[in-house]
């Protein structure tokens, strides 16, 4: 009886081992067909679910995907698993393989590269699927949350600033390149009154917290304050613009600007040419300004790396603030404190106290990584700065190491407002999108846009308004007009 070698017993378990394997393939791709047989009859057979029936079918296609890259690459692990027994047994029967750890790195790095092919493939499809799911819900409930009721059209060049007035009559106040500022009705959209005094871009505007005055800051290096008087008209019945607001991401596939005519003011609306005070004494474009608590005191944020303070009554310098190290961005004053912020293109924002008369302190917040393109307070002890590098921070002013929540966009966030009441942040972008986020970073909601409504270019300001029912947050940019929105407050907050 002959005697089996060791060469041939080790050939003929691996024989079995293959045909072990190759059955196993055939079982798994059996109960893998019977799975997927399974999960489409489930499925076509819930009439009544809440996904329309294109959306399950793509879902069934992309699970059919998934399970046929899981069963590539078992199948082709099976082969290299093969390739690795058989390399084996060759050296266990003493016979020499060339190049055998080559052979060995080449099949690690076959495996390794077939494997982040598929994690990218899945990661590729995981997106797209659950991006689709997202937008199919957020359709529906973007429109009942974000509705928009009026746009406000009138000036001939990008709009950069918009701020609501403090006192009755409530006005909108908007700040343009094209050298004026304009106060607008709420309710109608009608220019209330021009203000043409400077001989630049007019780049911000705010209102006196308790008299009928505006402060701007421009391009011609100085900061005008002046006095309006203004009678708001009969409101008109509202259109319901809503109705015709598709989903929130119809975006517009084209970047016309259907403004780019040379669009004439409105020819009934008043101009006013004198200032009531000029402020002087920068060597630069005047870029934002804002009052201090109380009214009776202004700061000036400037290009020339300065920010200044100013005494209203006497437009004298009070302080000249120092230390950032490039062109600064904005200001913002604290809405019941004597503390001032400002951002610079230095990456960092500071925070100026002029609590105690007799200390003026200055702290340092580093945490974005490139222009921080404004800062602005909440009603409380938080800070919330936006930068060019995509990310809005919240800050702690009590623990100012580092950002209590941090929120990553995909495009650079413009000069942003916090509601005070909810706290609800406005987030402007250049890409022209607006979107909503609680203190938390959670995202609330986007505001609709499409090739009809909304923004057409980058969003470059917004503005809360809680005390009016119609319009509750505005929003300006360069495709030269403003618009006013409706947040349903109650259903945002649910949704959350």
């Amino acid at each position: 009886m002959p005697v089996e070698s060791g060469s041939s017993a080790a050939a003929r378990q691996a024989k079995q081992k293959r045909k072990s394997h190759s059955l196993s393939i055939r079982r798994t791709n059996s109960t893998e067909q019977e799975r997927l047989g399974l999960q489409r009859d489930m499925l076509e057979g819930q009439q009544d679910s809440k996904l329309p029936l294109s959306l399950r079918t793509n879902l069934l296609d992309l699970f059919s995907q998934i399970e046929r890259e899981f069963e590539n690459l078992y199948i082709e692990n099976l082969e290299l698993r093969r390739e690795i027994e058989t390399l084996n047994d060759r050296l266990a029967d003493g016979q020499t393989v060339e190049g055998a750890d080559l052979a060995k790195g080449a099949l690690k790095t076959k495996a390794s590269h077939s494997t982040s092919q598929l994690s990218q493939k899945l990661k590729t499809t995981y997106k797209a699927s659950t991006s689709k799911i997202v937008s199919s819900f957020k359709a529906t409930t973007s429109r009942a949350v974000c509705q928009l009721v009026r746009e406000y059209v009138g000036h001939r060049d990008g709009i950069w600033d918009l701020s609501v007035s403090r006192t009755q009559p409530v006005v909108l106040g908007t700040a343009s390149a094209d050298h004026s500022a304009m106060l607008w009705s709420i309710e109608t959209g009608k220019c209330l009154l021009k203000y043409a005094g400077h001989q630049g871009s007019v780049n911000s505007i705010k209102f006196h917290p308790t008299e009928q005055m505006a402060l701007t800051a421009s391009g011609d290096q100085t900061a005008h304050i002046w006095r309006y008087m203004v009678q708001l008209p009969t409101p008109q019945p509202v259109a319901d613009i809503s109705q015709q607001t598709p989903c929130e991401d119809d975006v517009d596939s084209s970047d016309k600007d259907e403004a780019d005519g040379e669009a004439e003011g409105p020819s009934d609306c008043p101009s006013l040419r004198v200032a009531t005070t000029t402020l002087r004494s920068h060597q630069g474009v005047v870029i934002a300004a804002d009052w201090l608590v109380g009214g009776k005191q202004a700061v000036t944020a400037s290009w020339d790396r300065a920010a200044n303070l100013y005494d209203v009554e006497t437009a004298e310098l009070v302080h000249s603030l120092t230390g950032h190290d490039q062109e600064l961005t904005h200001c913002c004053t604290h809405p019941t404190q004597r503390l001032v912020v400002t951002s610079s293109r230095d990456t960092t924002f500071r925070l100026w106290d002029f609590r105690d008369p007799s200390i003026h302190s200055v702290n340092v917040f580093q945490g974005h990584t490139d222009t921080v393109t404004s800062a602005v307070f909440t009603v409380g002890d938080n800070v919330v700065s936006g930068s060019d590098d995509r990310t809005v921070k919240v800050w702690d002013l009590k623990n100012m190491r580092s950002p209590i929540a941090t929120i990553r966009t995909d495009s650079a966030v413009n000069r942003i407002s916090v509601s005070v009441t909810q706290k609800i942040i406005a987030l402007p972008h250049d890409n022209r999108q607006v979107r909503l986020f609680d203190m938390a970073g959670v995202r609330l909601a986007r505001l609709p846009q499409s090739n009809r409504t909304g923004h057409r270019r980058m969003v470059c300001c917004s503005a809360w308004c809680e005390d009016n029912t119609s319009c509750n947050l505005f929003t300006c940019g360069f495709d030269r007009q403003a618009i006013g929105w409706n947040i349903n407050i109650p259903a945002l907050l649910q949704e959350k």
